[in-house]
Parts: C-alpha cells; sequence; structure tokens
C-alpha cells in the first residue's frame, strides 16, 4: 500500500524529469485543479498520479465479510435510531432504518453488494 504522506517537492529534486505528451483539454483540466490548489502544474500532475495510485490500492482490498458487513449495518442502524424522533411508533421506525440501510426498493435489485434477488 502506498504511503499516506505526500512527496515533498524538494524531495525530487535530484530526480530525472519525466516528461509525458497531454492532450490540450486534460493540461486545462490539469492547469484549473493546480489552480484551485494552489500549486503549479507538475506538483498537480504528481498529486493526481499518487490520488490515483492510492485509489488503485484501495479498489484491492479485502472484501468485507457477511459477518462485518452485518456487524456494520447493525451498527448503522443503531445510530439512525438516535436520529429518528423518539415518539414515532417502532414500526415506523424500523421502516425507516430498514430504507435507510438496504435503500429505497426500486434500487434494491441494483444494490451489487446483496446477492441478486428473483425476477
Amino acid at each position: 500500500m502506498l504511503e499516506s504522506k505526500k512527496i515533498d517537492q524538494n524531495a525530487t529534486a535530484g530526480h530525472p524529469v519525466s516528461a509525458v505528451k497531454l492532450p490540450a483539454v486534460l493540461t486545462a483540466h490539469i492547469d484549473a485543479w493546480a489552480r484551485a490548489q494552489g500549486i503549479n502544474r507538475s506538483e498537480a500532475i504528481q498529486r493526481l498520479i499518487e490520488l490515483g495510485l492510492e485509489s488503485e490500492a484501495a479498489a484491492h482490498t479485502k472484501p468485507v465479510s457477511c459477518r462485518d458487513a452485518a456487524a456494520l449495518e447493525e451498527l448503522a442502524a443503531s445510530q439512525l435510531d438516535q436520529f429518528i424522533d423518539p415518539d414515532t411508533p417502532q414500526e415506523e421506525r424500523e421502516r425507516r432504518i430498514h430504507r435507510l440501510t438496504e435503500g429505497p426498493p426500486e434500487f434494491v435489485n441494483l444494490r451489487i453488494d446483496l446477492p441478486k434477488r428473483g425476477s
């Protein structure tokens, strides 16, 4: 996994320059992002590459087990229960929590973390 520390600009001073060809539109997007971050293009490209590599590494992390998923859902339900008005009837509380943890019925079949239901 990549270190969470960003590479210091001075740390790259002695490293060779890597030239890349970028389409004008992509360069414009990078420059806009760099301006928003208050950095130059070179540092922006470096940071964007780091973000991409971190994202790729995160995509290959171990999936959550069913037991862990059930524990997370239970934790989410208990947290949601604290936000619901205490005067709300228990049946309505359960319906709201279920809708928030499972999602709206029209999207349940689209969830990739649930087994597919029969059509």
